[in-house]
């Protein structure tokens, strides 16, 4: 057994965030990352033309800056590079390979035992710790909606975090589930680059202008579509020109799909060549967090209301899952960091 301080989950932004604010209160900890990377997210499973829709003062992670020659609005391929920076700055290493199987508190002892598989080795190997921060994010697992017929589609099918950009799909006939921010990206660069573009969307559009804020960027971004669940998703401009010239078709939610036919809510039906769902993730937590009724819901979302959601009994914490994006983790990193630091 490994005996550790502090046992960080996760080595996406969050929990970089956190150990960078670890390491400037010179507090030891072990981060447990179950890919072979940190941010495998942003460097494994995103598409290309993927940009930062806030302003970058909003998307720093703590203690060190953006460097004065990014724009206010970065790509993708930035962002990574300052990861990279970040993570060699405050001497960040991960262990790779290690999906945590199961966390939970131990009464006697007062500590958290994490059991995680090396996913080299394929041994589960066992850490102990004072304190648990869980910081998997709020993109763990990607999520495809069961829909009859489905299994049986000829075509491609992808989740988002496998669509890079649409070259492969030209003259194709595409449909692009999910209207959320990734969902109106990709639909535009699937019409950019030749297909014949399709988008689910189960609620009416209403298009609102940030531009006025400074908070999206106003070449690409000043919309932003009004969902009943209370989203912002931010459309580009050139999404929001497709859709109105119906360069890009919308359509309501799926039905069923027969073979290549997908049948619509409207009783509709077209047929298409490939389907990309970007329908979002679920978290892991629900999994292998163990004794847990406080602090996270079972879809790992923090139950006690901002400001107050990320820390939780027995030296259980939380980073990057109050829905607040980078800012939000960043906040949460300092607080953790700072809270860990008084009780020593």
């Amino acid at each position: 057994m490994q005996k550790e301080p502090i046992i960080i989950v996760g080595a996406g932004p969050s929990g970089l965030a956190t150990a960078a604010c670890l390491t400037r209160h010179s507090t030891p900890y072990v981060i447990l990352e179950r890919e072979g990377c940190f941010a495998s997210l942003w460097k494994k499973y995103s598409y290309d033309r993927l940009h930062f829709h806030l302003h970058k003062q909003f998307c720093e992670l703590p203690h060190m800056s953006f460097p004065n020659s990014y724009p206010r609005f970065i790509s993708k391929h930035q962002f990574i590079s300052y990861l990279d920076d970040y993570v060699s700055h405050f001497k960040i290493s991960p262990l790779y390979r290690r999906n945590v199987e199961s966390a939970e508190f131990d009464k006697a002892t007062k500590k958290w035992i994490v059991k995680a598989r090396n996913l080299r080795s394929g041994e589960v190997e066992e850490f102990d710790g004072r304190l648990l921060a869980v910081a998997s994010g709020e993109t763990s697992n990607p999520f495809t909606p069961e829909i009859e017929g489905l299994a049986d589609f000829p075509g491609d099918v992808l989740h988002s975090t496998q669509f890079r950009n649409g070259k492969d799909f030209k003259k194709q006939k595409v449909l692009v589930v999910g209207s959320g921010n990734s969902g109106m990206e990709i639909a535009l660069d699937l019409e950019n680059h030749g297909a014949e573009t399709s988008l689910v969307v189960r609620s009416p559009l209403v298009y609102g202008n940030l531009t006025k804020y400074g908070l999206t960027r106003p070449e690409e971004g000043p919309f932003f579509m009004k969902l009943p669940y209370g989203k912002y998703p931010v459309v580009d401009v050139g999404t929001s020109k497709k859709i109105k010239s119906r360069d890009i078709q919308v359509l309501p939610g799926i039905s069923s799909i027969r073979g290549n036919e997908v049948v619509f809510d409207n009783g509709k039906t077209h047929p298409f060549d490939a389907i990309v769902f970007c329908t979002g993730f679920k978290r892991s937590t629900n999994v292998w967090l163990k004794g847990d009724d406080y602090l996270l819901n079972d879809d790992g979302i923090p139950k006690p209301s901002f400001p107050n959601h990320w820390k939780g009994r027995n030296g259980l914490y939380c980073v990057g899952l109050s829905r607040r994006g980078l800012y939000g983790a960043a906040g949460d990193a300092q607080n953790i960091a700072d809270d860990i630091n008084s009780l020593q």
